[in-house]
């Protein structure tokens, strides 16, 4: 482990290769990734925007995954609530407000696509689709591309821990392992399957499941985000190397309800949530930053200031977008239809 555990020691980010304007970037994101959840859950309160899955309490591991890959080269299919990743690898606020506003400029699809369906070309994030762990394989597909063509790239992918108990996750996972394929899995556990505790849900750890298929499996405190980025930095070097894949377990908590369909006290009580709330790696990270003499408290009000600012106008701006015309509906249904560019 790194620096969350009872003894705090600083810099133990420089030992992993991360400057201190690195760290910070990486504090930076995760606030940003918490920020935004909050407000779009009061927007869909407030019946400005119709759903929204949340993913606060995992920002950390998937802000640390995304700054372990090459955000250059590699592809990445994430899923929906992987807020904190798309932010780091370049989405933008206001591309996310557009999509749950589901405006026409929203480039993930136009407005087509639920919240949380991530698609970027220029970034190379692959949209999912709406039933769960179907980007697993597409992940191994492109790695699989990847291998043939010897282009030294990842696919990277990322699942809750239900999603593990699906025909693609296992299909996948032998592919990639049957012909060592330069893809990583990234699970991140947050205990609950919309409802389903994990011991409901699992006889063992998911990260077990990877020595059926001959690779690596390992587990991570989520928490922390310089285990998990050490740990996907790891796993990278070997796909890269040509020793395949790596199935990585982050071990997180959703704080929020599964969605905004979904009352969470029906199956959990708030001593658990407040519980779990004190493990909660955002304000840890915070407190390891101004431990290490890099960051201070009023740095952190100034940093809200300005994500409150740049909120208010993505808001503001994907409020007043138009939305797509009726017959774009009919866009994409069949081949060549689609305007110059697409989505």
């Amino acid at each position: 482990m790194t620096s969350f555990g009872s003894v705090q020691r600083t810099s133990d980010h420089a030992a992993l290769g991360l400057t201190d304007e690195q760290a910070l970037d990486m504090y930076r994101t995760m606030l940003m990734a918490r920020r935004y959840d909050e407000r779009v859950l009061l927007l869909q309160r407030a019946g400005k925007i119709n759903f929204h899955v949340s993913g606060i309490g995992q920002e950390t591991a998937q802000v640390a995954a995304a700054f372990a890959l090459d955000r250059e080269k590699d592809y990445f299919l994430p899923y929906y609530r992987d807020y904190g990743f798309v932010l780091a690898v370049g989405m933008t606020l206001k591309e996310l407000m557009l999509s749950v506003f589901a405006k026409a400029a929203d480039i993930t699809s136009g407005g087509r696509q639920m919240p949380g369906h991530f698609g970027s070309r220029r970034l190379r994030i692959v949209t999912g689709s709406s039933p769960v762990t179907t980007q697993v394989p597409h992940a191994v597909g492109i790695a699989l591309s990847a291998k043939m063509k010897n282009e030294k790239l990842v696919a990277y992918t990322s699942f809750g821990e239900g999603s593990s108990n699906q025909g693609d996750f296992h299909e996948g996972c032998n592919f990639a392992g049957v012909h060592k394929l330069p893809v990583i899995f990234m699970c991140q556990n947050n205990q609950y399957a919309i409802s389903v505790p994990a011991h409901r849900q699992l006889g063992g750890r998911v990260c077990d499941r990877a020595i059926g298929y001959g690779f690596p499996g390992v587990r991570v405190d989520g928490n922390d985000p310089l285990e998990v980025y050490r740990t996907v930095k790891e796993a990278r070097q070997r796909a890269i190397a040509g020793e395949g894949p790596t199935l990585i377990e982050a071990m997180v908590y959703r704080l929020s309800p599964h969605s905004t369909s979904d009352n969470d006290m029906a199956y959990r009580t708030k001593d658990e949530v407040e519980e779990h709330r004190k493990r909660d790696g955002l304000p840890r990270f915070k407190q390891y930053l101004i431990d290490c003499g890099i960051w201070s408290e009023e740095a952190d009000e100034e940093l809200n200031q300005t994500i409150r600012k740049l909120l208010d106008e993505a808001t503001d701006e994907a409020d007043r977008a138009p939305f797509p015309a009726p017959e774009d509906a009919l866009l994409h249904v069949y081949a060549d239809d689609a305007p110059e560019g697409g989505y």
